[in-house]
């Protein structure tokens, strides 16, 4: 055997189905116990003739770039890894945040979170390399969070001997071929643009199929943005949701923003994104991972059609959700870091776009699960008061929001990183403003989304939500009466 592909525990779930309690895996780890994490809330992938039955979408598209390339390729998840250490030539490992640098994980745990403990998703990280350290094999790591593992200082002390930033379609095989023939390969290296994307051999976590990679909207804090928008052919998008539909109950539309499949520039293509849903949705059920505001408020009547397309509300699919982003309710800082964001509209007219889009969700049972931005370079109290009246328009408005920490990437990667010890009063003041709207819906949202779960998870995550409110209520009145 040359090569077997795994990922960090956090990843190889599919979560009962239910893709968003992924997000949890940024928690930290004395949130949760893990016995109760791994069994209840993240249970392990399916295993197969010793493959994973369902793995995620990274780790499918590297296998199957190398399968076309002719190389024997194994994918199995962490817990069984160990079987595969002394066979294995290659170990290739996916993982979106390796050391708990996103946003979300150095927001609520970490050295710079709320909570000074290690997130889950590092945790997993750490142990999964203590793990493949016991091997001979050479070790790579690609994936979203690749970026966090580039310092040569760091992978010595992990025992990584190679990482692969970017797109890995075209590179990783590149990599892994001149390793196979004898070469002792290390260091870092960023992926080539792949000018075709593969079609996956094997179903993936949460039913994920892409449909658009990149983005263009150029936000200076975001990397997909800054990439192009590429859309996949309705025949391979087909292809890949078949694959999914064998093992799960839905296939969950994949890109930036799904409602710019086949873009005219910043201008939805209606005729396309319909033709796409209706296309998939004779497959399977459909969800969506991304939407975007600004995409959403310019093509009203094509949101309406999708919900009535897939027979949305219904027992089985209350509503559409997707993650989404506000970032901010300052203009100021909207013409500063994301003027493309608001495209075809002005940056001027962005709290009333997300107002309207807030809207037309409503209107159309779609939910959005927005991100806030908190201390952006330059950011002043006046940009957190525009947010904070901003949240209040939006307080009718099913959805959640919520507040990340700046994480300094693509091209403010040289700035500093916001940190727990760095929130003032009128921080925390739009924090509490965020806990509020959440907590007018989160449980009627917990009681509609988790109601396709099997019981005992779902009886759990009721009660642990009905604790998290009450214990992050306490905490939060806790933190600002110190802090005021």
């Amino acid at each position: 055997m040359d090569i077997v592909l795994t990922a960090e525990r956090c990843l190889m779930s599919n979560y009962h189905g239910a893709l968003f309690l992924g997000f949890m895996s940024c928690a930290p780890r004395n949130l949760i116990p893990s016995k109760i994490f791994f069994n209840i809330l993240f249970p392990p992938v399916k295993v197969k003739d010793g493959k994973a039955v369902i793995a995620p979408y990274g780790t499918r598209k590297i296998e199957a770039a190398l399968i076309e390339n002719g190389f024997n390729v194994t994918v199995v998840p962490p817990e069984k890894i160990s079987k595969f250490l002394d066979k294995a030539k290659i170990i290739g490992v996916t993982t979106n945040d390796p050391l708990g640098l996103g946003p979300a994980s150095t927001t609520f745990a970490g050295k710079y979170g709320l909570v000074k403990e290690e997130p889950y998703n590092a945790y997993c990280f750490r142990n999964l390399l203590t793990t493949l350290r016991q091997s001979k094999a050479k070790i790579a790591v690609g994936g979203a969070g690749a970026w966090q593992l580039a310092d040569e200082k760091v992978m010595e002390e992990l025992g990584i001997d190679i990482v692969v930033i970017g797109e890995g379609e075209k590179t990783v095989p590149e990599l892994f071929g001149r390793i196979l023939n004898g070469e002792n390969l290390k260091g870092i290296f960023y992926g080539e643009v792949a000018e075709r994307i593969p079609i996956i051999k094997g179903a993936t976590v949460g039913g994920i199929v892409e449909i658009a990679r990149g983005c263009g909207r150029g936000c200076k804090f975001c990397q997909p943005t800054l990439q192009r928008l590429r859309s996949r052919s309705l025949e391979d998008i087909l292809k890949e949701a078949e694959i999914n539909a064998r093992v799960n109950r839905f296939v969950t539309l994949h890109a930036e923003d799904v409602l710019r499949y086949k873009a005219e520039g910043f201008r939805v293509n209606e005729e396309e994104v319909l033709k796409l849903f209706s296309s998939v949705a004779k497959i399977s059920k459909v969800g969506i991972s991304h939407f975007s505001l600004a995409s959403l408020a310019s093509a009203e009547k094509l949101i309406e059609e999708i919900s009535n397309l897939l027979g949305i509300p219904n027992k089985e699919q209350p509503w559409l959700a997707g993650q989404t982003g506000i970032e901010t309710g300052s203009v100021r800082l909207v013409k500063e870091y994301m003027a493309g964001k608001v495209l075809p509209f002005k940056p001027e007219d962005w709290c009333e776009i997300v107002e309207q889009a807030f809207g037309i969700c409503s209107d159309n049972h779609w939910v959005p699960c927005a991100t806030l931005v908190i201390g952006f370079p330059k950011e002043t109290e006046d940009d957190v008061m525009r947010t904070i009246e901003l949240l209040d328009r939006l307080r009718r408005y099913k959805s959640l929001v919520v507040p990340l920490f700046f994480v300094p990437l693509s091209a403010l990667k040289d700035q500093r990183p916001f940190r727990s010890e760095d929130l003032k009063s009128y921080h925390w003041e739009l924090m509490q403003k965020c806990w509020e709207h959440d907590l007018r819906w989160i449980r009627i949202l917990a009681d509609e989304y988790l109601a396709k779960m099997p019981i005992i998870p779902r009886a759990f995550l009721k009660k642990f939500i009905g604790w998290a409110v009450k214990e992050g209520e306490k905490r939060l009145k806790e933190i600002i009466k110190l802090t005021s």
